[in-house]
């Protein structure tokens, strides 16, 4: 962890959001889809509606035109349009701060509820993404079979003093450097702690 830190010693989110609730509908709208094309799609919706009543008052055929460029974006639509309703009702406008309410909206899983509660409102909680799973199982750092088994294991292995960022720098470590095709093992800076049977020292 002090080697990715130093990596990346202000490591942030690279979805593009001001809010909360723009960060969760960031967040719903990349499952399945790079933060690139999210962040295309964001930065024409969020001026005409970045506010759950907002994007209520849009609807789903009038949110559609804005991310039909991200992939299953029929379905996230439904989703961000639904909870946007349950956050005016039943949490007066405000994207609520526990994993038990945020789980409760349409279309937010355990990893969603985990990057809002991490990036939002500074929790020490690990989102574990593809790239997250892929770098802990591969390195063998973490290992499990289901992202929510990598996850407890990391919240017990990362020290407390990394707890809040190892999310980002696990994330961009896989995303930029422990690749799922072609990993850049020459310029890894933890290459001589990982135990991946296939790293490649060559240049």
């Amino acid at each position: 962890m002090k080697r990715l830190a130093a990596e990346r010693p202000n490591p942030r989110s690279e979805l593009n959001y001001q809010s909360p609730f723009e960060l969760l509908v960031a967040v719903v709208l990349s499952a399945q889809a790079t933060d690139k094309s999210v962040n295309l799609a964001t930065e024409k919706l969020f001026p005409v509606a970045n506010t759950p009543q907002a994007i209520l008052n849009l609807g789903v055929d009038g949110l559609i035109p804005y991310i039909k460029t991200i992939g299953l974006y029929r379905n996230k639509a439904k989703n961000v349009v639904a909870l946007s309703q349950q956050i005016i009702e039943r949490f007066k406008g405000e994207v609520p701060r526990t994993r038990q309410e945020l789980e409760s909206l349409p279309g937010v899983g355990r990893k969603t509820a985990n990057v809002v509660l991490n990036v939002a409102f500074g929790e020490p909680t690990i989102a574990v993404d593809t790239h997250i799973f892929r770098v802990s199982n591969r390195t063998k750092f973490a290992t499990g079979k289901t992202p929510e088994e990598v996850e407890k294991k990391l919240v017990r292995y990362v020290p407390v003093e990394f707890k809040k960022d190892a999310h980002h720098w696990l994330l961009l470590h896989g995303r930029y450097c422990c690749k799922a095709t072609r990993p850049d093992c020459p310029h890894c800076p933890i290459f001589d702690l990982c135990e991946f049977k296939g790293k490649d020292s060559s240049s």
